[in-house]
């Protein structure tokens, strides 16, 4: 399929699939004779998978240092980061996320706190 039908099809748009592929997140699809991108059925799920696991906040820097193992979560949908081997590669980007996400809520609590405080709110 062009990328337009792709694109579609993933729920996305054809410049974020040219992106994820600039990004190393997509393989460069294979070309028409008139030089179009030709995308498949399997690139559309590693697309959903990529856009699940950006939903989830993991980021596209996140993603890149473990962009061999998206296919794994393509392949098995239920796979779980660390399933069988606790020293898998991606659990450390898992596990940063989670505690940037938990510095951020700490901030913003803070945050919060103080503004109440400030303000009488509680």
């Amino acid at each position: 399929m062009r990328i337009g039908d792709a694109a579609a099809a993933a729920g996305t748009t054809p410049r974020t699939l040219r992106f994820y592929e600039e990004r190393g997140l997509l393989s460069p699809p294979p070309r028409t004779a008139t030089g179009q991108r030709r995308y498949g059925p399997d690139d559309v799920a590693r697309v959903r998978v990529i856009r699940e696991l950006l939903a989830l906040g993991l980021t596209v820097e996140d993603l890149r240092g473990i962009a061999d193992r998206i296919q794994l979560l393509v392949e098995n949908p239920q796979l779980r980061c660390a399933d069988g081997d606790p020293a898998a590669r991606g659990t450390g980007v898992v596990a940063r996320r989670l505690a940037a996400i938990d510095a951020e809520i700490d901030r913003l609590t803070g945050l919060r706190t103080r503004l109440a405080r400030q303000t009488g709110r509680t």
